[in-house]
C-alpha cells in the first residue's frame, strides 16, 4: 500500500504503511527508510511544550551526564583543541554543552523552545550536537541540511537516536510511545543520508552516529 504522504526526511512520495498503533500510524520511506509519523498526527506547539517541561535534565545530575557521555566521549576524542560547536536542541538543562566547555570548547545553544535564538544558525562550527532531538523534528530533510551546511569541513555532526529495527521489534518499542517522536532512523537511513552529504558515518553503540565532513566540501555560510 502506498498513497501520498511524503517522506520528511528525502521527500519521496512512495511509502508504505509500517505500523499502527491505537493513536497514530508510522509510514516507513521506500527510499531512505526513514519511518514516520504524519503530519495530520502531530501535536501542536503547545500541547508539544507541555510534554517537553515534563522532562527533568538537570546540567549537573551525574546520569544524564553519564548517558550524554555516549555521545561526548568519542566526540571529545576526535575534536582538536579550542573547537566552536553547537548544542542543537540544548532542551532547559543544556549538561552536554557543558561538559563541552568544561572540555575546553565553546559551544553555542539553540532550542526551538528553550534557546530560541536563530542567529546561532547563521553561524559555522567546528562540530555540532544533536542528542535526542532528530526524532522530533517535523522537516528532517530541512533542518540536518541547514546543520550540515554550518558545519566546517574537517567537521563532526554527532547524533544520538535510538534506531529502528524490524517491524515485530517496533511493535513493542517505547520509544514510539512518546507523542513528540515522529521520525525514526535505521542504519540505513543514515546510510542514505550521509552518502547523499558525501560524510563519513560511524555508528558508536546502539545509538550514537558520527558524520564527518571531509576536507574540501562546501563551507558553512
Amino acid at each position: 500500500m502506498s498513497d501520498s504522504v511524503h517522506c520528511p526526511l528525502c521527500d519521496n512520495g512512495t511509502t508504505e504503511l509500517f505500523y499502527r498503533d491505537r493513536r497514530r500510524p508510522y509510514r516507513r520511506c521506500s527510499r531512505c527508510e526513514l519511518v514516520f509519523v504524519p503530519p495530520a498526527y502531530y501535536l501542536d506547539r503547545d500541547a508539544e511544550k507541555a510534554e517537553y517541561d515534563l522532562h527533568d535534565n538537570q546540567v549537573d545530575d551525574p546520569g544524564y551526564r553519564r548517558f550524554l557521555s555516549r555521545l561526548a566521549g568519542p566526540l571529545l576524542e576526535r575534536l582538536p583543541l579550542n573547537a566552536r560547536g553547537l548544542d542543537f536542541g540544548c532542551g532547559p538543562g543544556p549538561a552536554l554543552a557543558a561538559m563541552l566547555e568544561e572540555a575546553g570548547h565553546s559551544v553555542a545553544l539553540y532550542d526551538v523552545f528553550y534557546a530560541p535564538d536563530s542567529t546561532v544558525l547563521e553561524c559555522d562550527y567546528d562540530f555540532i550536537c544533536a542528542t535526542e532531538v532528530v526524532e522530533h523534528l517535523h522537516r528532517p530533510g530541512a533542518e540536518l541540511a541547514r546543520l550540515w551546511q554550518c558545519l566546517r569541513p574537517d567537521g563532526w555532526l554527532g547524533v544520538m537516536t535510538k534506531l529502528v529495527r524490524d517491524r515485530e521489534a517496533f511493535a513493542g518499542w517505547h520509544y514510539k510511545n512518546d507523542p513528540t517522536h515522529v521520525c525514526f532512523y535505521s542504519e540505513a537511513t543514515w546510510r542514505w543520508w550521509a552518502a547523499q552529504q558525501g560524510a563519513l558515518l560511524e555508528f558508536i553503540g546502539a545509538d550514537v552516529m558520527l558524520l564527518h565532513k571531509p576536507v574540501g566540501s562546501a563551507p558553512g555560510p
